[in-house]
């Protein structure tokens, strides 16, 4: 099980990081008049230059890819229920988000910011945790009625 966390984790990072390039992408056509904006102009403040902002986001953004990847080991534990599955793949990937989002400037630096973030992660969460459910409910109908 542990080649398998780390496998994942080594495949997830450049994953995390193709995300988080996509995203800028996607945050830049929408947003920038035009422009691209790899990072938040937060982040590049603190961090003095563009590019040092960029190499943080991107190491970052790996390792939420690496994160999100080798914990999906959780949701092989055969002999756990769902809800211990979901609660502890949720505070795990939550424990990672939550202090790089706050890193990259993702969020406000304020409670209200932290509380804000801390709530489209769970509605996103439990958005693609139904549509999960939802596919993998209707292979499992699907496996039951052939045999």
């Amino acid at each position: 099980m542990k080649k398998k966390v780390i496998s994942r984790a080594l495949l997830g990072f450049p994953v995390g990081i193709l995300i988080g390039y996509v995203i800028t992408i996607l945050i830049s056509l929408l947003f920038a008049k035009g422009h691209y904006s790899p990072c938040v102009p937060e982040l590049v403040e603190a961090m003095g230059n563009e590019i040092h902002a960029v190499i943080l986001q991107a190491v970052l953004s790996g390792l939420l890819g690496s994160a999100f990847s080798a914990s999906s080991i959780i949701w092989e534990m055969e002999n756990w229920s769902i809800a211990k599955q979901t609660g502890i793949y949720f505070v795990v990937t939550a424990l990672v988000m939550m202090p790089v989002a706050y890193a990259l400037n993702w969020m406000e630096h304020s409670f209200t910011g932290f509380v804000k973030y801390f709530g489209i992660f769970i509605i996103i969460f439990i958005i693609i945790w139904f549509i999960q459910y939802m596919f993998w409910k209707k292979k499992i109908e699907q496996i039951n009625s052939k045999l």
